[in-house]
């Protein structure tokens, strides 16, 4: 939550936070942005919300919010777009480090790694439904579009 809050003084956005950690907590989350109706969502890459994937872009489509999502799943599932890390390359640095246990190593011994490689998933179907134009930028950088 630092990096974001971070990045969005940056750019001059306001964000407010909406903790969710079951359905009811969702639901009353849904009924806050009715009401509050800010120009965007990001939903993180968390557990419980990757289990209500299809209603949250169920949600943002309906309701008409553009959405930004921490993992790929979302935006094949009809959201906007997503940015987050390459979890491909993460399971095949996690087998590295699996060849490395299995060789002799340490597991403290190990460095912690974090991500390296992020990914842009775009859906232009979204996107024409929500009205927006995408940028040629973002379109010529994304690793996906999805037609």
């Amino acid at each position: 939550m630092k990096a974001l809050e971070i990045a969005a003084s940056t750019v001059g956005v306001r964000l407010t936070e909406y903790p969710v950690l079951n359905s009811d907590d969702l639901t009353r989350v849904f009924d806050a942005l009715m009401k509050e109706r800010p120009d965007g969502l990001y939903v993180g890459p968390d557990h419980f919300l990757f289990t209500q994937r299809e209603r949250l872009v169920e949600f943002a489509s309906k309701n008409r919010f553009p959405a930004m999502y921490g993992l790929r799943e979302y935006v094949l599932g009809g959201g906007l777009i997503a940015i987050g890390p390459n979890r491909v390359d993460m399971f095949r640095r996690a087998a590295s480090y699996v060849d490395r246990i299995l060789k002799g190593a340490r597991p403290p011994d190990l460095p912690v790694e974090q991500p390296t490689r992020f990914e842009l998933i775009l859906n232009m179907k979204t996107a024409t439904g929500l009205g927006l134009s995408i940028p040629r930028a973002i379109l010529l950088g994304a690793d996906e579009v999805i037609e």
